[in-house]
């Protein structure tokens, strides 16, 4: 890959206004047509209509709707999500917010209202979000085009990030990657190292930003503190060790600063109230999705005569081992060799209705009864198989970590990562959401959570040659092929 001499973006200082200006506009035409909506209609209803001061408050309260649930969603990340994310991801914070405020004006007329005025603008919303989304996304990339960066690797192969990076060049643009030797001994700082590390910091001045993924801690480091110093944009991919940081408490008992990391889980507080939080919004699901359940559990009986459930031993705190309750999605028997084969995206084992639930996520759900009997927590890391926790501590030895805290229904890594991202990445995502743990954290994931359901990349199943290569590894074990 040729070197691209670094060439200097003069918006760069300004790229937190334009997305506050963007986000402006798409968020006034909303509350222009809400308020529309509202004046011409619903306020008719009102047992007192309201005057101009009431229109305002009730345009501002749509309006703060709106804002808490694009944070959410990220509806209003410009630049940072495609066209078609920023679409769906605004059109789902317009859906929850108009729900929202249908429930308010409910209220306020006592009345169940007719529901076409706020459908009709939620189809102008869409359209106007649709245009806005692409105008929004194209004007943002004439002033910010895709980053040019250095990427340097060590331990890990680097095809694999090559690859998440080449799927948004639209943001980054990786035109040369140098390979830094994990077997070095770079503490001596040798002539060879001293040129070496002379030769990268060259590279990196002819680019904007630069990547570093699993090098030795002493060049990374050093590497660190040279783009620091320089004003070069750094990526970096996080070991273990950076996310327990992340955490730790500042102390100042004296003049030597100390970060205090307590690897103890949750406190008992955090525990307390996270299961009064997984008790009433389990039984507040169960309640409301009863008749899902039921019509679930007539079709998978009507289908084949089988049993409705599927149960399989996972491991949740502390490596507990219990039985998870799942809707079942495939034939019967379907591992009759008895050895672990994960799902792939067209596996022939998947019954039709077993297709749907899976991709709808509704296989998911009597998990619930997991949580109210105190195996799970609504959010946590996802329970993993016995035999593969095994497995992948061999592998990775810090895997345990994640079972500080219970298995969830949904957790950090299911949002933000995909079903077949790497057992390390995962492990990554899990002790971030461990460290950071706030009942903030836990609503904010069970919000995304929606979001994510319906997005393909959340739900894919394993490729061929991975399933392949998990079933040869684990067929010593006993177990099923659910995913």
């Amino acid at each position: 890959m040729s070197a691209i001499c670094k060439r200097p973006n003069r918006y760069e200082q300004y790229k937190r206004i334009v997305r506050f200006l963007i986000s402006v506009v798409i968020l006034s035409l909303e509350m222009v047509a809400y308020w529309y909506v509202w004046v011409n209609y619903y306020n008719q209803h009102m047992e007192v209509p309201y005057n101009r001061t009431g229109h305002w408050l009730m345009v501002v309260v749509y309006g703060l709707l709106l804002i808490i649930f694009n944070i959410i969603y990220g509806g209003w990340r410009v630049g940072y999500l495609r066209t078609r994310n920023m679409i769906y991801s605004q059109t789902l914070a317009g859906l929850c917010a108009n729900f929202m405020i249908y429930l308010q004006i409910t209220l306020l007329t006592k009345h169940f209202q007719n529901v076409g005025p706020l459908l009709v603008m939620t189809i102008v919303q869409f359209v106007v979000i649709s245009i806005w989304s692409t105008i929004s996304t194209r004007l943002y990339r004439i002033l910010y085009p895709s980053r040019r960066v250095l990427l340097i690797y060590g331990e890990h192969p680097v095809a694999s990030l090559m690859g998440k990076m080449n799927t948004r060049n639209d943001r980054f643009v990786v035109c040369e990657a140098v390979h830094i030797s994990v077997d070095k001994d770079w503490n001596s700082e040798t002539a060879e190292t001293q040129e070496e590390l002379a030769e990268i910091e060259r590279k990196i001045g002819l680019y904007e930003g630069v990547v570093i993924c699993d090098i030795p801690s002493h060049v990374r480091n050093v590497l660190l503190k040279y783009c620091y110093g320089k004003s070069v944009r750094t990526y970096t991919t996080p070991k273990i060790s950076d996310i327990l940081l992340r955490s730790a408490e500042k102390l100042h008992l004296f003049d030597t600063p100390l970060l205090l990391s307590r690897n103890v889980g949750l406190t008992f507080d955090q525990r307390f109230v996270k299961r009064l939080m997984d008790i009433v919004l389990s039984l507040a699901a169960l309640i409301i999705l009863s008749p899902v359940f039921i019509i679930t559990a007539i079709a998978i009986k009507a289908y084949d005569g089988g049993p409705v459930f599927f149960r399989q031993n996972r491991c949740t705190k502390d490596g507990k081992v219990f039985s998870i309750c799942k809707f079942r999605s495939m034939i019967v028997d379907a591992e009759k060799e008895g050895h672990s084969i994960p799902a792939t995206d067209r596996d022939p084992r998947i019954t039709p209705v077993g297709r749907i639930i899976r991709t709808t996520r509704i296989d998911e759900l009597p998990q619930i009864l997991n949580i109210l009997k105190g195996d799970m927590s609504i959010v946590g890391p996802r329970p993993e198989r016995v035999e593969h926790v095994e497995l992948y501590t061999r592998e990775i030895p810090e895997f345990p970590y994640r079972m500080k805290v219970k298995g969830g229904l949904t957790g950090y890594a299911q949002v933000y990562g995909k079903y077949n991202t790497t057992a390390y990445d995962k492990l990554k995502l899990d002790l971030m959401y461990i460290q950071n743990y706030s009942v903030l954290l836990d609503i904010e994931i069970i919000l995304q959570t929606i979001k994510v359901l319906f997005m393909k990349e959340s739900t894919e199943g394993f490729e061929k040659e991975v399933s392949a290569t998990i079933a040869k590894t684990v067929e010593i074990f006993d177990g099923s092929g659910e995913k």
